[in-house]
């Protein structure tokens, strides 16, 4: 058994954790070992679990570790990407399949949480927020489009409307969707895992896969033992290196950042948010909150992409956050934490299989990991029961390695976000 304490932050101090699951030790057989106790691990192994699959998890530290237990917790309908990018990529009949699936993402949360009485702080209601002329522009743009060939409305708020909502001078107006929200991340992968727990699944903590071996049956090797199964699904991300280097050079690693403020009470925090949706501005280095089940206020942005943390890290967010409710200016953060996504070039989504079509993966997220995370591992259980429709439209997206190999790919998109940055503040 093992003991080690989750990283700092307040979604680690406000939820009950699983007790510690056994590391793998020996030799064991399976029909699906997934690498990952993450969303996308958890959401596949209960969906074959339930349809009578014997599962294993490898997780290298705990359940809901990486992204899955750090994020902001917004989940928001469609895909890192636009839809027009994707419409590029696929062409408009798949790019409406992939829109829809990405609401059905959101009812599946819905399910899963009434299903398995999985309680993670759901609260509806998300808005786009712009602060530029030049965003207000593109916001009503994108609103037309979605109602056009989505058959999908959302409800444009001016800036003197959306002051009703949200107590910020910084904001020109705002698109609001009734349909997104936010949950508590970590509260909501402790509830998968127990789901999947209940289900028949075996997690195995503190069990980093070191290699794994292909062939008719794959293995994964981890320091103390190994897994033979029928079906290998790998569902680690950004932080797994070196496992599947063809996989590597489709995402990048990109630091993501939140502070939790102290409990303001009921009234000073609605007062900040009236309906309590989650809220994320449209710059490219975006900022984005809500308010916590106690009444604080979590603040993300301030994003990395050269693998370090910034310096003066809650100085530079207390600053964000200020910046955007000036009223705060007597508020500091009680709690400062960071976690690494996964991006792909393009910003869409990266699912598909290897080799023999017995490994699968999942990565890619770019962002939207809360709300198509749980879809990828629905998506990947019905390929793995013989049912492949759907994976093989992810599979047609093609995607592009980041350029400069691993020496100079991380320079070369600190420098491309600066430049973005650079945009973001002169128009």
């Amino acid at each position: 058994m093992i003991s080690a304490p989750y990283p700092p932050s307040w979604y680690a101090a406000s939820a009950e954790p699983l007790p510690p699951q056994p590391a793998l030790r020996g030799d064991i057989d399976a029909d699906v070992c997934i690498l990952g106790a993450g969303y996308v691990g958890l959401s596949t192994a209960l969906e074959l679990a339930e349809a009578g699959y014997k599962v294993v998890v490898l997780e290298a530290e705990r359940i809901g570790w990486g992204a899955s237990g750090r994020n902001g917790g917004q989940v928001i309908f469609g895909w890192g990407c636009s839809e027009g990018k994707l419409e590029t990529l696929l062409g408009r009949e798949d790019a409406r399949r992939m829109f829809d699936w990405s609401l059905e993402s959101i009812r599946l949360i819905h399910e899963r949480r009434k299903r398995h009485g999985i309680d993670c702080d759901w609260r509806p209601g998300h808005c786009h927020v712009a602060i530029k002329p030049r965003q207000v522009r593109e916001l009503l743009a994108w609103q037309d489009e979605l109602q056009q060939h989505y058959d999908y409305p959302l409800a444009w708020h001016d800036r003197a409307s959306l002051r009703a909502m949200l107590d910020s001078p910084r904001y020109l107006g705002g698109l609001y969707d009734e349909r997104s929200g936010h949950l508590h991340p970590l509260k909501y992968a402790f509830g998968l895992a127990r789901a999947a727990l209940a289900a028949g699944v075996r997690i195995c903590e503190a069990s980093k896969v070191l290699r794994i071996e292909h062939g008719t049956r794959p293995i994964l090797h981890t320091t103390d033992g190994r897994v033979r199964c029928d079906f290998a699904v790998l569902a680690g991300n950004a932080l797994v290196k070196g496992i599947a280097p063809e996989l590597d050079r489709k995402i990048m690693p990109v630091g993501t950042y939140i502070g939790a403020t102290r409990p303001l009470g009921e009234a000073r925090a609605r007062a900040l948010i009236a309906n309590d949706m989650a809220v994320a501005d449209t710059n490219w280095a975006l900022d984005y909150f809500r308010l916590g089940s106690d009444h604080r206020l979590l603040f993300g942005g301030r994003a990395s992409y050269s693998n370090f943390q910034p310096p003066n890290l809650a100085w530079v967010m207390t600053r964000r956050m200020r910046k955007v409710f000036p009223q705060l200016a007597d508020v500091d953060f009680e709690h400062v934490w960071g976690g690494t996504i996964d991006i792909s070039f393009n910003r869409a989504p990266h699912w598909g299989r290897i080799g023999k079509d017995n490994v699968y993966f999942a990565q890619g997220f770019s962002g939207h990991g809360v709300n198509v995370t749980g879809l990828a591992g629905k998506v990947i259980a019905e390929a793995i029961r013989g049912q492949s429709g759907r994976l093989d439209v992810f599979e047609r997206i093609r995607h592009r390695d980041f350029p400069g190999g691993r020496t100079f790919r991380t320079p070369m998109l600190v420098a491309a976000m600066a430049w973005y940055k650079l945009r973001d503040a002169l128009w």
